[in-house]
């Protein structure tokens, strides 16, 4: 058997990028009582300008990834996290100016889904509730002399609806046993991930709040009588039709509804009547 060698000069690397993931901190900022909080999980990755860890074991110029960690860390401390998106900014702009051998930096950043308590519509000054409705996340890039480039989003959102949904009219041929239907539950774990226009003047939590209560309002329709949906398809075409038209400064849109299944089970074995109150669900 021979072996054969390659050189070095006969391969190309494709991406050198590495990073430090999973640095996981809480930012308090305290007003006399009042105290605001932000915890947030955070991912940084580097590209330099050479590969010489790679193919010469040179590491004089790796940025090791605990210096990283650090440099999130300090950077809370000194800037605060107004929002997750700015603090990604400052981020991605620390490591492009700190070091001139850093050639791209992509920072992602997701924000724990803390809310201030409330006792009696009185807002608690340094008590909160872990809440559900979504995790919001953003993703921004940059590289030596250019501009960001911001993305933010939403998942982990859970919705469900009980009516006026269906799912009829469909290709069929010889392996379709799925049965038509125009009454059904809609239910899905929804991810949404929208991209920027421009960077500039970009009010990050009112434009997630806008982006939040449109996928609530296209998902589910007027509160007192819904709204069908005839697919999935429709209702992200829908929410992305409504956000696009709210939020001008949204270049793009990205939404995927993961399918939570619910089947009627049946009762009779039980000698009961299933009026389809009482479901079995499969997720995706």
């Amino acid at each position: 058997m021979h072996v054969f060698l390659l050189q070095n000069e006969d391969l190309e690397i494709l991406n050198a990028e590495y990073g430090k993931n999973m640095i996981k901190l809480l930012r308090i900022r305290r007003d006399g009582k009042k105290h605001c909080i932000k915890e947030v999980e955070a991912c940084v990755h580097l590209r330099l300008d050479s590969v010489n860890e790679y193919t010469q074991g040179d590491n004089s110029a790796v940025i090791p990834t605990d210096t990283m960690k650090n440099a999130v860390i300090a950077l809370a401390k000194c800037n605060g996290i107004e929002t997750i998106e700015q603090f990604a900014l400052d981020i991605c702009n620390y490591f492009i100016s700190s070091y001139c051998h850093v050639m791209y930096v992509k920072a992602y950043i997701q924000e724990a889904p803390w809310r201030r308590l409330e006792q009696n519509g009185v807002p608690h000054v340094h008590s909160f509730i872990f809440v559900p409705e979504g995790i919001r996340f953003c993703e921004v890039e940059q590289r030596q002399d250019g501009c960001p480039l911001i993305s933010s989003g939403i998942k982990d959102l859970k919705l469900k609806k009980t009516a006026q949904s269906g799912f009829e009219g469909f290709h069929r041929d010889k392996y379709t046993t799925l049965p038509e239907t125009t009454d059904r539950i809609l239910s899905a774990e929804l991810f949404c991930k929208w991209c920027y226009s421009e960077c500039q003047d970009i009010d990050f939590d009112c434009v997630w709040d806008i982006v939040h209560e449109s996928v609530l309002e296209a998902f589910s329709g007027p509160p007192d009588c819904g709204e069908y949906s005839p697919s999935y398809q429709k209702t992200v075409n829908d929410i992305q039709m409504l956000i696009l038209a709210r939020v001008p400064q949204i270049e793009e849109t990205e939404i995927i509804l993961n399918n939570i299944h619910y089947f009627v089970t049946d009762l009779k074995k039980l000698g009961l009547a299933n009026e389809k109150e009482v479901r079995r669900y499969f997720k995706y």
